[in-house]
């Protein structure tokens, strides 16, 4: 491989990681621009080297140069755990660490010399993310409720509320609680609902408004 061919694979796969890395970026994701960069010119550069390891051994031992490439797709793994995140009852980051895995392989495409290859899922995967996930948010505004409860801090409050809420067909994504500072034994708290059942919201106040300890309720 030529020195010119060796610096259009790096500077490729900085572009196609950053196309997907800007589309992260935009969405203010965890993992953004420059991690997707740095993934895919990483990957890029260690199946540069795998090739080059074997072409400089090839014919002296029976080395095979994908274990070396192969190591990426489960290294990739560890980026991919810490993007992944437990908010209340939820996960999160599952999406960004699919795209780290896709990043790493887009960048040992280029660097195997796969250009076609490399840049069709590029497209493939900016596509993806971003025309779903503007589908997933409508959907997902017009099922979703935004329950904000002010009532006693008591053990057990918030397990009364999460069957209260079932037994509508409603199922809690996440969970924000706060003290309330300004009278003692109280707290806010505020629930994302998936209103899988499409209950009214008139409903869901006064099925919560009956419970022991509760101030108030408001649903948006």
């Amino acid at each position: 491989m030529s020195e010119w061919e060796l610096l259009l694979r790096l500077a490729l796969s900085c572009v196609l990681g950053g196309v997907i890395g800007y589309e992260r970026q935009s969405r203010r994701k965890v993992a953004g621009l420059r991690t997707n960069i740095l993934v895919c010119l990483g990957s890029c550069l260690i199946m540069v080297l795998s090739e080059a390891l074997y072409l400089n051994v090839e014919g002296r031992t029976n080395a095979d140069p994908a274990r070396l490439a192969a190591q990426v797709v489960s290294g990739i793994g560890f980026l991919g755990a810490g993007a992944i995140m437990k908010e209340g009852l939820t996960v999160i980051g599952l999406t960004t660490a699919a795209c780290l895995w896709v990043v790493a392989g887009v960048g040992l495409a280029v660097g195997a010399g796969y250009y076609a290859g490399a840049l069709f899922t590029t497209a493939l995967v900016f596509a993806t993310l971003g025309t779903l996930s503007r589908i997933d948010e409508w959907l997902m505004h017009e099922k979703n409720l935004t329950v904000l409860l002010h009532c006693s801090e008591r053990p057990g409050q918030m397990l009364i509320v999460n069957r209260t809420l079932e037994s509508m067909d409603l199922r809690i994504r996440s969970v924000k609680v706060r003290a309330d500072d300004s009278e003692g034994g109280l707290m806010y708290i505020e629930l994302d609902v998936y209103n899988h059942g499409n209950a009214r919201s008139v409903d869901v106040i006064e099925k919560l408004r009956v419970l022991d300890g509760m101030v108030s309720v408001k649903v948006t």
